[in-house]
């Protein structure tokens, strides 16, 4: 029986998909019927959570791809290209913070690394799938935001404007992209229990902060992140797009 989170046939590219996240979609994914592509910069990384996927039925390989490397990005969606022939699913999950601490102690190297990886890496990744989601019918692409693109986080100041670029980019590719049948849209999680997060939810003083501003008073599990994303990328979202999406306990109400 067929229903409107079905994606049975889709070819899904999940960033970042080694843990947290990004594998929580993977998984969740490959669940519902989606061949399901796991990228990070190392494929080892991944493979356990593919051979997971595999192992439960699904469908799932893995193909490297460090996204703040232009030429890597182009040899993904070469591979792609070659083995699939299409791309219905892009979700932008890798990212990166290398600095945690005072804005202005923000050196050129952690400024750069989180740019081209937060922004440039974004943007051709969907540059890229837009092109061959627009050979082949459409498709949809989620872009996985922060809370901090709507309220800076403290000590994360080049992170925050990454990913507010990051929620600007998703309109823009929206509008344009709509036309070729091809929704865009971004997950704005809150505080998530992940080791990308671990800054934040394994410091108590700064956790029991976070929270005050939490209505749930509670940090999210990655789990409770891809429910919204498989929303977005399936058919129960086929009028969805352009959406910034909050999974965040009421942060943004606060």
């Amino acid at each position: 029986m067929t229903t409107i989170f079905d994606l049975t046939g889709k070819i899904a590219l999940v960033t970042g998909a080694s843990r947290g996240i990004g594998a929580s979609i993977a998984r969740l994914l490959a669940g519902q019927g989606a061949h399901v592509i796991l990228s990070s910069r190392k494929a080892d990384a991944c493979e356990s959570v593919a051979t997971e996927i595999r192992n439960a039925g699904g469908k799932a390989e893995v193909m490297a791809c460090h996204i703040g490397e232009m030429e890597q990005i182009e040899q993904i969606f070469s591979a792609i290209r070659e083995k699939h022939g299409r791309l219905d699913i892009l979700v932008n999950n890798a990212a990166t913070n290398p600095h945690f601490g005072p804005i202005h102690e923000t050196d050129l190297t952690a400024f750069q690394k989180t740019v081209d990886v937060n922004i440039r890496g974004y943007f051709f990744m969907s540059a890229r799938a837009v092109k061959l989601m627009g050979e082949t019918g459409g498709g949809s692409i989620v872009n996985v935001a922060s809370v901090n693109g709507v309220i800076p986080g403290a000590f994360q100041g080049i992170y925050s404007i990454t990913k507010a670029a990051v929620i600007s980019m998703t309109k823009a590719f929206a509008k344009e992209a709509a036309a070729s049948n091809i929704r865009v849209n971004a997950l704005l999680p809150g505080a998530t229990e992940t080791k990308f997060a671990s800054a934040l939810t394994q410091n108590p003083a700064i956790l029991n902060e976070l929270l005050k501003h939490v209505p749930m008073n509670r940090v999210a599990q990655p789990d409770e992140m891809a429910g919204a994303v498989l929303f977005l990328v399936s058919p129960a979202g086929s009028y969805t797009t352009g959406a910034c999406l909050n999974v965040d306990g009421g942060y943004l109400l606060v």
